[in-house]
């Protein structure tokens, strides 16, 4: 399993469909996202392990899903980063 960040942005008039359509899909999935909506940033966040991008990707709302941004993401050792050198 590879790890993922998830970014969901959304409108300010979608917000509420987005948020109904995630908590529809049970609140698991909706405790996967941290939500910046209430200080203007209509934008869903989450760090999540997945198989692949389009796992990924079923996360986010389907009328939204377009719109998503994800980001395939990993850790350095300190070895790795003095290898680059």
């Amino acid at each position: 399993m590879d790890r993922y960040v998830v970014e969901s942005p959304h409108s300010k008039e979608e917000c509420l469909k987005a948020l109904d359509e995630m908590l529809a899909e049970g609140p698991s999935i909706l405790n996967k996202f941290d939500w910046g909506c209430t200080v203007g940033d209509h934008t869903g966040y989450a760090i999540i392990d997945a198989d692949n991008e389009t796992e990924a990707k079923r996360l986010v709302p389907s009328f939204i899903r377009s719109k998503a941004r994800i980001v395939k993401v990993g850790k350095f050792t300190p070895e790795q980063i003095r290898s680059f050198h």
